[in-house]
This record gives C-alpha cells, structure tokens and sequence, in this order.
C-alpha cells in the first residue's frame, strides 16, 4: 500500500512516544508499578489515542509495560523471582551463544566484540561521576555486547530467544544500576568471555559466560532484595 502522509505522519507521532515512554521508564521517571491512562497519556503528550496505543503495544512486547490486576495498564514490576527465572534462562542460551561464537564468530564480529570491550572499559567512570545518561550508556554497551555474542554464533533462533529475555531485563538492569551503578562493573568478566572466544576456546568461553552470569545474577538479586527491604520499611515509617 503507498504511503500516504497520514500513515507518514502516525508514524513518526509513534515513534516520538515510544521512545520518549521508553526512556522515561527505563530512566525512572515512570516508576515500576505506575499506572499508565491512556487518555492521560494522550493529552500529556498532545495526540489521539491511536499513536499511543501503538507504542504501549510495542513497550508490552517488550516487557516494559504490562497489565495490572485491573486490567489497566502500568509499568512493569520485575521482581526477585523474576530476576532469577530470566538469568537462568540467559544462564543456557549465552553459553551455548559463547561457545558457538567461538566456532562462527567472523573477523568483523570478533573485532567488534573488541571495540565493545573498549567502549566498555573506557565507560567506566567512578561511581560518583557517573551520570543518568552515563549509566543508560552502559547499559546499551552490556546488551550490545551480549547480542553480539548471540549474533556470532550463527544461530538465529538463539539471538532471537535472548533479544526478547534482554528487552525484559532492561527495567531490571536500569533499575538496580541506577540504585547502585557499581553492580554494572563487569569489564574484567566481559574480557575473559573475549579472550576465550579470540582464542576459539569453545569450553573457556562456555565457562567464563556461566561465571559471569552467576555473579552478575547475584548482584542483582542482592540488589533488588536491597532495595525491596527499602520499599518495605519506608512503608512501614509512613504507617
């Protein structure tokens, strides 16, 4: 069907609310759990329900946002429990994505996992300088580095699996580093994942990948508990 400059312009109204509702989730301007109304969201952001429609769509397949018990919608709460079911599952997809990078990654790939690593460890700014948008910068380079991987083992049906497991975890992964940006320290364990692929070390990359995702689980879980137990007794003063 041709274009036409209503369904150019839909478009683009689309696009302008998705991404500025995925930035104010993942930056916590829109908090876990907050409730999204629709006509709400269209009058703040000056546009018929339709555009908006279409990018809370998009956010839900995403896991950004899901349905309440009401059957409105908010942001998406991930809670412990979910943070250990999806890294167990990134726990078997990336070791089998590491181990086959070692027996598919290209030059290209495997040089682009080299800039990744750079990018990475020249990001890593102390803690206390680290800004907003500093840490958002991080956090793309974690996931592009791990979809890299996925990518460089030649197996489709696997970087597909993880891209939707990651979408799911980007709340979780703003959320705790913006807590504490020190949980997203992971240079050293992203290196021994390179080095091993570089070498074609199917069994040390399989071995780093499942060290680094176990300490990172651990991380995490430490923090969402942290900051749970927060929640918890911030609640109990207020009462």
């Amino acid at each position: 069907m041709p274009l036409t400059f209503a369904t150019d312009f839909m478009g683009k109204l689309f696009s302008k609310i998705y991404w500025a509702l995925r930035q104010e989730i993942l930056s916590g301007q829109l908090s876990p759990g907050e409730n999204l109304i629709e006509q709400g969201l269209a009058d703040r952001f000056a546009v018929s329900r339709t555009p908006i429609r279409e990018a809370v769509r998009q956010l839900q397949q995403e896991g950004l946002i899901d349905a309440d018990p009401r059957g409105g919608i908010r942001v998406a709460v991930i809670t412990v429990a979910d943070a250990i079911h999806l890294y167990d599952c990134r726990l078997g997809l990336e070791q089998v994505a590491a181990m086959g990078a070692c027996e598919n990654a290209t030059p290209q790939q495997l040089d682009e996992l080299q800039r990744c690593l750079l990018e990475a460890q020249f990001s890593n700014l102390p803690q206390a300088e680290a800004s907003a948008a500093e840490l958002e910068n991080r956090l793309q380079i974690d996931r592009s580095f791990h979809c890299l991987i996925a990518e460089s083992s030649g197996n489709p049906w696997l970087t597909q699996l993880l891209s939707q497991i990651l979408n799911k975890m980007s709340l979780l992964g703003s959320r705790v580093t913006h807590h504490n940006p020190a949980a997203l320290e992971i240079w050293a364990e992203h290196e021994r994942v390179v080095e091993a692929i570089l070498e074609r070390d199917a069994s040390a990359a399989s071995i780093a990948m499942r060290d680094h995702l176990v300490a990172s689980k651990a991380r995490v879980v430490q923090e969402l508990q942290g900051l749970q137990s927060n929640v918890a007794l911030n609640s109990l003063k207020i009462i």
